[in-house]
């Protein structure tokens, strides 16, 4: 289970830590150069994306944090470093859990979900990612990309109160056993040659495109003001990596990472039916995986 990989300068295997995202990032200050990767069993004091928690049974999620030095990036494209770990687990995953090639999707800007109808949303979520940069603008700059996926956890011991929002690769498969070694493997060796890409100029605009789930749906943007924008995404940006959706006027607008709190899809009759969109939004969208999270830790697409 990449023990010896050489695209990897440093990698741990831990039963319980408090973070990855943490370790990694002290490795990095250290020196450790680019790729490093630490993973976790259980993480006691892991976060996501703004500050929420993330709560997973010992085992049932593969959680693991990689370190970069991406001097290679422009700062405005550093977003392509959680992209490429979304993508090449939502790769590895569908394998590994056998299901069809397409199934997970990517909801802007830090989850992977699978379409639900009967799910509050129309979406479960299945993992998520939290990106964390230091040194932006210099020769030194690194960033921290965790991520934390529900592999082998059957639905029966899912948290009553996130039972409705999230999924696991297991229940996807419809019971199939999901080997976490495995799993890690196939996004490893995916992983690296999405990187090369990276470090050769080379982006999969297409992937990222066709695995967005917000593409023309209604959507509730919450701000940091705490005011919310009900609207309907149109598509995403691939040189920004903004997310693109309806202004009133007919035209569009281009929503940045770091300027929202959270995205979520909505039902259009709730849209409809929202008065301009300016609400207050309450933050709790608690699918399994802001479980990938960790201070730094695992999810969320934040450069």
């Amino acid at each position: 289970m990449t023990n010896d990989v050489a695209f990897l300068s440093r990698q741990g295997r831990f039963r319980s830590i408090p973070s990855t995202n943490d370790l990694v990032r002290t490795w990095l200050t250290e020196g450790t150069p680019e790729v490093c990767l630490a993973i976790a069993d259980e993480q006691t004091a892991g976060r996501g994306r703004s500050g929420r928690s993330w709560v997973a049974p010992d085992g049932a999620a593969l959680l693991l944090s990689l370190g970069f030095r991406p001097a290679y990036l422009e700062l405005e494209r550093l977003w392509r470093l959680p992209a490429i770990v979304a993508l090449a687990m939502a790769d590895a995953a569908e394998e590994v859990a056998g299901l069809p090639m397409g199934m997970l999707k990517l909801k802007w800007p830090n989850d992977i979900v699978v379409d639900a109808p009967t799910a509050p949303a129309g979406v479960r979520k299945i993992a998520g990612l939290l990106g964390e940069t230091q040194g932006t603008g210099t020769a030194g700059v690194t960033a921290v990309v965790g991520i934390g996926i529900n592999a082998d956890w059957p639905q029966e011991r899912f948290p009553a109160d996130l039972a409705d929002t999230m999924t696991s690769l297991r229940v996807a498969s419809r019971g199939r056993p999901i080997d976490a070694g495995e799993l890690l493997d196939g996004f490893i060796s995916r992983l690296e040659a999405r990187l090369r890409g990276l470090h050769a100029g080379h982006f999969d605009v297409a992937g990222w495109h066709d695995r967005q789930i917000t593409t023309g749906r209604a959507i509730r943007v919450e701000m940091p003001d705490g005011t919310a924008l009900m609207t309907r995404a149109v598509g995403v940006d691939g040189t920004s990596g903004a997310l693109m959706c309806e202004d009133p006027d007919g035209g569009e607008r281009e929503l940045l990472i770091g300027e929202v709190v959270q995205v979520r899809i909505v039902r259009d009759a709730d849209a409809d039916a929202a008065d301009d969109g300016n609400t207050a939004g309450d933050s709790t969208d608690a699918a399994a995986a802001d479980t990938t999270g960790r201070d730094s830790g695992s999810q969320g697409v934040t450069p």
